[in-house]
């Protein structure tokens, strides 16, 4: 979830940014001091990059897949040992 503290405090710190830059022509200095200001608040975000997201819902799908296998399995199983005390 979003910090909603993280994200006013970086609204705020971006506009003081762009009120410099209206007072000064360092236009390249502004967007670099943008940059590393918004990099600080990502690593300060519970954020995954969009590569270790799709590997983990490769995971994911993975383990559903072989889950779903393993109740099939206990099903038939589950089958058989009922076939087997009904014999009896």
């Amino acid at each position: 979830m979003i910090n909603h503290k993280i994200l006013e405090g970086l609204s705020e710190q971006i506009g003081q940014l762009f009120e410099q830059a209206r007072h000064s022509s360092a236009e390249s200095e502004v967007q670099q001091q943008v940059s590393a200001l918004l990099q600080s608040a990502f690593r300060r975000m519970d954020l995954v990059s969009r590569d270790e997201f799709d590997a983990q819902s490769a995971v994911l799908a993975r383990s559903r897949a072989k889950l779903e296998q393993l109740q099939s399995e206990i099903e038939r199983l589950d089958q058989m040992v009922d076939q087997t005390v009904n014999k009896a």
